[in-house]
């Protein structure tokens, strides 16, 4: 079993407004000019009483991955994401609290970090496994499997600087995920590459994630961190939005990227009050999802020029897949009261997240006239298949008789 555990408890962590100087001869003209009130982060308001400049970029952040889990942490950019991996992996240190990994580290939180540019692929795979703490003859024995993964071997023996970023995501994920870490730490690396390297990698997490590795991954392909991770945290402005499974941060971070977008509700006569999944369980592909929306007519509205419609949209490319409504199927809205809608739906698209959007279109106008409720569904796997489309397909193969031999 791992050794690797990972823990934050209490974290804040705060920068200033401005770069980061490393050098003296950087570090005393900014120290005169913060001294003379020039200094970047000059005029902002001091926030949460910190001093006039700095700010806050994680707020009281806690969890702990043990052995056998993969946490998931998404959110909008600038939530704190990056900075939390940084964190774990020494880049920084909190300014409160406790955060920390045990055991051997293999990290991936930038395309060529940890990577000497001059240097071919073949020494930086031993100067990573060195930096590792890996006898030399550990990293030996892993160095083939370590090649053919990445798969760039016609290029082991060239310089890092010349690698394309792909190659060298490529060959910096396949040490990181070889090289017997106690625990992995991932940002964004899974989105590197085609779909094939993409697949490969992500199944070589999921293996370490059963054999007791404890795992965190950064990333904003979010069917990713529903199908890779056990469970998740949703950050935003540096502090804990959620903290739960990876369906439930995610439905409410689309919630609320829903309600940013939502349009105004304008003079529609027809209200959408409420969506939802009737069987609230993953769909498989090519399978049906069952929603039921409730809602009622605003007196002296005109719902005979209004329809309730459906929207299904990717979460990971933000594309409409598709769009129907009740004027498309013969259904006419009642002129007052109240009214549901049951839905069905064959989801024949690929694993991953999905948004269903509710909206009421007015035909008359030919605009949105009122934007209802959004929900989030995960399809899950079912037949393998390759393309943007499930086609349910059936084959039958018949092998012909072989000819008689002539006498």
């Amino acid at each position: 079993m791992s050794i690797g555990h990972i823990e934050f408890a209490g974290v804040w962590k705060k920068f200033r407004y401005g770069e980061l100087h490393n050098r003296l001869r950087d570090f005393i003209p900014a120290l005169a000019a913060r001294a003379t009130g020039l200094s970047r982060g000059a005029g902002r308001p001091p926030q949460d009483g910190l001093p006039e400049g700095e700010f806050w970029a994680l707020r009281n952040v806690s969890f702990e991955v043990r052995p056998g889990q993969a946490l998931g942490i998404i959110g909008p950019n600038g939530a704190g994401k990056s900075t939390v991996l940084k964190l774990l992996t020494r880049i920084f240190r909190p300014t409160f609290g406790h955060c920390g990994a045990s055991g051997r580290i293999g990290a991936l939180i930038d395309v060529s970090a940890g990577f000497h540019p001059d240097l071919t692929g073949r020494e930086n795979i031993f100067l990573q496994g060195a930096i590792m703490g890996m006898p030399k003859r550990e990293i030996v024995s892993k160095f083939d499997e370590i090649v053919e993964f990445s798969g760039i071997p016609w290029f082991i023996d060239t310089p890092v600087k010349r690698y394309s970023s792909g190659m060298q995501a490529r060959l910096g994920f396949a040490i990181a995920a070889h090289l017997d870490p106690d625990v992995l730490i991932i940002d964004e690396a899974l989105a590197v590459g085609d779909a094939a390297f993409q697949r490969k990698a992500i199944d070589r997490v999921t293996e370490l994630v059963r054999s007791e590795i404890p795992v965190v991954v950064v990333s904003h392909q979010l069917d990713t961190i529903s199908s890779l991770c056990t469970q998740a945290l949703l950050l935003n402005r540096g502090g804990v939005q959620h903290s739960g499974t990876p369906r439930e941060c995610i439905a409410i971070y689309l919630r609320g990227i829903a309600e940013e977008d939502a349009p105004a509700a304008g003079q529609a006569a027809a209200r959408i009050e409420s969506m939802r999944q009737v069987d609230d369980i993953p769909v498989t592909s090519g399978g049906e999802l069952r929603v039921e929306l409730r809602g009622s007519i605003r007196d002296g509205g005109w719902p005979a020029v209004e329809s309730v419609s459906l929207r299904v949209r990717s979460a990971l490319t933000g594309e409409v897949i598709f769009e129907t409504s009740t004027l498309r199927l013969g259904l006419s809205l009642p002129e007052s009261g109240r009214f549901s809608v049951e839905a069905e739906l064959q989801m024949n698209v690929p694993p991953g997240m999905y948004t269903l959007e509710s909206f009421v279109w007015d035909r008359m106008m030919e605009r949105e006239s009122f934007a209802g409720p959004r929900i989030s569904v995960e399809v899950r796997g079912g037949e393998e298949f390759a393309g943007t489309v499930q086609m349910n397909p059936r084959m039958r193969l018949t092998a012909d008789a072989p000819a008689a031999s002539e006498a």
